[in-house]
């Protein structure tokens, strides 16, 4: 992706927050208060480099005793993709976070989806949209051998990333949240 187009989308976000109130000046916390869960790709393909870095940040994501109990698979196949979630679109990337099935004191599903948070905060970061399915998992796994879930592993979540159009008012596009009051008790 070019420069001038990550500025241009960084600069629409950080307007779009400015207006609302929610900019921090900080680029990790205005990142995390601009994404949101894309529904609608274009068929521009991710590119390597954009893949291998999600799939990095996914690798140093947090997990419980540095086990590291996932495993990634990468579909680009539409078709093969299609049979997991039906509204891809050509140039979208799948990623199987699979955890650990046997694993004493971790928490693989856990950190599978932090693994998958990761991902998706690095999507966003370079541009791109994304979004994190759990209901896939269960015919994931009943095809295993299809998708190449390595054995040992069952699927957890699956990371959809590809390019949305831009810009994107990601503010105003998102879907409404809870008010902060009705999520967060402070103890007295």
């Amino acid at each position: 992706m070019k420069i001038k187009s990550i500025l241009t989308i960084t600069v629409v976000l950080l307007t779009s927050q400015l207006l609302k109130g929610q900019a921090t000046g900080n680029a990790v916390t205005d990142l995390l208060l601009s994404a949101y869960s894309e529904r609608n790709y274009t068929t521009q393909p991710v590119t390597d480099q954009q893949l291998e870095m999600i799939l990095n940040c996914g690798i140093k994501a947090p997990s419980a005793r540095n086990q590291q109990p996932w495993r990634f698979t990468v579909i680009k196949d539409e078709a093969a993709m299609k049979e997991i979630i039906s509204n891809v679109v050509a140039g979208n990337v799948l990623i199987i976070i699979s955890g650990a099935e046997s694993q004493t004191g971790t928490t693989p599903d856990f950190d599978c989806g932090l693994a998958a948070e990761s991902m998706f905060v690095a999507a966003h970061a370079l541009g791109l949209g994304a979004r994190i399915y759990g209901s896939p998992a269960g015919n994931i796994n009943s095809k295993r051998d299809v998708y190449q879930v390595p054995a040992g592993f069952k699927a957890v979540v699956v990371l959809r990333v590809g390019n949305v159009e831009k810009p994107v008012d990601a503010v105003s596009s998102a879907t409404p949240r809870k008010a902060f009051d009705e999520i967060v008790n402070f103890k007295k």
